[in-house]
């Protein structure tokens, strides 16, 4: 890629964020799991009045959807970033990031679809490899069965079963030993 190229994001207000907000923000990006509980909410809070002030700044609702998620507020999290996909369709981050929620929330469909468009709007390597490897993780998703989404019929359920037991007309016979010469067998 071109060193010189611009990439069409929104720059954060001057003063959007506080320090305190900042801080935390670094921290959830470095270990969701090193922030307390109460760090959580004080992060959503701050984070929420500052999306109040900038509604229309998608990267905004990007890390209010992120820090909720990281608060285990899953459906507000969603609306979050589908808001700012809605805002920023052509932000890599929103996208990004909206296709990693679907992951984890094992919806393989979207979660391609955004990861995808992440990949398509790419603008240096860096950022390609972050949307290969998280398309890699939702292909071996789909690979193992690991999806959610669509309601099954319950004996299509129980297909991972039949691998552990052989059909029932498949080599049914039981050798019972060999005797003068012939090997009887038994049906079973």
């Amino acid at each position: 890629m071109i060193e010189g190229e611009s990439y069409p994001v929104t720059a954060l207000p001057a003063g959007a964020l506080t320090r305190e907000s900042a801080v935390l923000l670094a921290r959830m990006f470095a270990d969701p799991h090193l922030l307390e509980p109460e760090e959580r909410r004080s992060l959503v809070s701050q984070l929420r009045h500052v999306v109040a002030q900038y509604p229309d700044i998608g990267e905004l609702r990007v890390l209010l959807g992120m820090a909720r998620c990281v608060n285990l507020y899953v459906q507000p999290a969603v609306e979050e970033c589908c808001t700012a996909v809605e805002l920023a369709p052509q932000s890599f981050v929103a996208q990004l990031k909206m296709g990693e929620l679907w992951m984890r929330l094992r919806v393989a469909d979207k979660a391609e679809d955004h990861t995808r468009q992440a990949g398509l709007l790419a603008r240096n390597m860096a950022q390609s490899e972050v949307a290969r490897r998280q398309a890699a993780t939702i292909r071996t998703m789909r690979r193992h069965g690991i999806e959610r989404g669509g309601y099954r019929l319950p004996f299509l359920s129980l297909k991972g079963l039949r691998r552990l037991f052989p059909p029932w007309g498949a080599n049914r016979s039981v050798r019972l030993g060999d005797q003068i010469g012939e090997t009887p067998t038994v049906q079973l």
